[in-house]
């Protein structure tokens, strides 16, 4: 009979030689890992503050999709965004959209229509990010707003939140 202890499945197929060589390895490949996790996240996502300084600029390399309902739209909706419900993007709907990359965005973090548009996006062969945050953050932070309850939304601004007040 074998001895267990000689198995392979016992066996480490490296061993540091020390403990701190075992923790130099592990935060090695943990930042390793975070770095990937983190470039992943940039690739797919952005935030109100650079979709905002985007359009500030003038000429966004992006169309901004809000992703919501007609009605909620019409209410209030961030500066040049254009209404595009979550539900009616079909093939039809990504191809007549203008081209170059899309940054979508929806109520705010508790809302997952915008990851449903931007996949509905992406599975028809268009680039496309979320705007993490959406309308709520867009509000929260001040930017410019247009609508029917563009001054109520307005008002619920707090600069303060993000180092303006």
């Amino acid at each position: 009979m074998a001895d267990p202890a000689r198995s392979p499945s016992r066996r480490r197929l490296a061993r540091p030689t020390d403990a701190a060589e075992h923790a130099a390895m592990t935060a090695t490949n943990r930042g390793a890992a975070a770095l990937v996790h983190f470039e992943r996240r940039l690739a797919f996502e952005t935030d109100v503050a650079d979709v905002a300084a985007a359009l500030r600029a003038g000429d966004p390399p992006f169309t901004l999709l809000d992703v919501r309902s007609p009605a909620s739209f019409a209410r209030g909706h961030a500066r040049a965004a254009r209404n595009v419900p979550a539900a009616s993007i079909d093939a039809g709907v990504a191809a007549a959209l203008p081209p170059g990359p899309l940054v979508v965005y929806c109520w705010g973090p508790g809302c997952n229509g915008a990851h449903k548009a931007a996949a509905r996006l992406a599975r028809h062969g268009r680039e496309v990010k979320e705007m993490i945050g959406g309308f709520e953050y867009w509000v929260r932070e001040g930017m410019p707003i247009e609508g029917a309850d563009a001054a109520a939304l307005g008002a619920r601004a707090d600069r303060a939140l993000v180092g303006g007040g």
